[in-house]
């Protein structure tokens, strides 16, 4: 039995802060950005607007692509590290406002590996008959954990949703099966002050910020996303040159760039939408992937490669045919 990807969605707001709206509010430029990150936008979430409606748009449209509807969700998972509140879990903020009947709804805390982590932990409830229809969403609000005085932070995050259905569909158990194929999730928990919110609820009480050792993280990056891929490949029995797209995390153009080429990816697999979007942490690979759905760029049959990494520091990879 494999877990299906049958349908796909994504969600932004409507608002769109440009490098040029940054430089009135802090030390930076549009050259500065995009020399550094390859972003020139991202969006923000309307203060009336918390992450469970970002979550809920993106999962209608995944609901619709999967031709299905609410009431036939048994199980929701969402990755997400700025949930509406700390509890209730956020996926069941999202039940109630989709009306999905009683059934499984938790969240995934990985921060930007929170999607492949989530398709890790769904898969053990479609592949194994605990559910047919499960929503698996990565929904953030990273804007509102920004120092907007510090302008080597603030300039890289975003806010948006991405969803995907899972079904159950049967498999022979090779690699031209449809669905998730392979996963190798890794963590690292004395790197937790390379990346890292200062703010918490058993700590001093505060949300708090996000902080970062951006040239640590980088180098950390592509040396450990490099080789979960290789291991969630070997884990699926294909060749990483196999796939037919890569879609990472979007962190930073020149990760993507850096990780592309030391795993021997054509940099014409990338599907980058870092440039718009910029960092949405949990969000941005199923945000990247409705994009490459959407515009007809990625079609059943395709094989996918997913890869994150994020604080904690946790990364992943994961192997889809679609």
């Amino acid at each position: 039995m494999r877990s299906v990807v049958t349908g796909v969605g994504g969600y932004l707001p409507e608002r769109v802060v440009t490098n040029d709206d940054l430089a009135k509010i802090v030390e930076t430029s549009d050259e500065w950005i995009r020399e550094r990150t390859g972003i020139h936008e991202r969006r923000k979430a309307a203060d009336d607007q918390p992450v469970s409606d970002l979550a809920v748009a993106a999962a209608r449209i995944a609901l619709e692509a999967a031709g299905r509807t609410p009431a036939d969700v048994d199980c929701i998972v969402v990755a997400t590290t700025t949930g509406d509140l700390t509890f209730p879990a956020t996926a069941t903020i999202v039940q109630r406002k989709l009306g999905c009947p009683v059934g499984v709804a938790f969240d995934v805390q990985a921060v930007c590996s929170g999607f492949v982590y989530a398709l890790s932990v769904a898969d053990g409830f479609v592949a194994r008959g605990r559910s047919k229809c499960c929503l698996v969403i990565g929904a953030e609000a990273m804007t509102r954990l920004m120092d907007w005085t510090d302008r080597g932070t603030c300039v890289l995050f975003g806010d948006g949703a991405g969803a995907v259905v899972l079904e159950p569909g049967e498999g022979t158990g090779a690699t031209a099966d449809r669905g998730l194929l392979g996963f190798a999730l890794r963590a690292d928990g004395t790197k937790q002050d390379l990346l890292f919110v200062d703010g918490g609820v058993s700590t001093n009480g505060q949300v708090g910020h996000l902080r970062m050792q951006g040239n640590q993280v980088f180098r950390h990056a592509v040396v450990n996303i490099s080789e979960a891929i290789h291991a969630a490949a070997a884990d699926a029995g294909i060749p990483v040159e196999s796939v037919d797209w890569f879609i990472p995390h979007q962190a930073n153009q020149r990760i993507l760039e850096g990780v592309a080429k030391r795993v021997g990816i054509d940099e014409r697999k990338v599907i980058s939408t870092v440039a718009r979007h910029a960092n949405t942490s949990a969000a941005s690979i199923p945000l990247a992937l409705y994009e490459g759905v959407k515009d007809g760029r990625v079609k059943p049959g395709d094989l996918l490669l997913l890869e994150a990494m994020g604080g904690g520091l946790t990364w992943g990879a994961c192997v889809i045919r679609l």
